[in-house]
């Protein structure tokens, strides 16, 4: 069984990404800024596998759309724990892992082609 915590599904969240987050931001931290400007489904921090450390962003997860933009509006270069937020909609692409696969399929297919060609 994997150590890492079990993702909650963010279908139907909409998402504001905080960048420039300092170390020390905890969950709780995060939500009590954010939650002023709306109901919450989620905040995450992303941690590094090898050190369990903060990785400097979180993303805060809204129900409503018009509280995610407020939010991202209202808070986008203010400081927090000394640092200035970048505040942003969060926009998603494909799962790193599906980029990943696909990158090898097509180097395989340009090796077989030169090897045929």
């Amino acid at each position: 069984m994997s150590r890492r915590e079990q993702v909650p599904s963010i279908e139907g969240l909409y998402s504001v990404k905080v960048d420039n987050l300092s170390y020390n931001t905890t969950v709780y931290e995060l939500r009590r800024l954010f939650e002023r400007y709306g109901e919450i489904g989620d905040v995450h921090i992303p941690k590094d596998r090898r050190t369990n450390q903060s990785r400097g962003f979180g993303f805060v997860r809204f129900y409503d759309r018009k509280d995610a933009e407020y939010a991202a509006d209202r808070n986008n270069g203010r400081r927090v724990n000394g640092r200035e937020l970048r505040v942003n909609i969060a926009k998603y692409e494909r799962p790193i892992d599906e980029r990943s696969r696909d990158r090898r399929r097509f180097s395989s297919a340009v090796l077989v082609a030169a090897a045929l060609g």
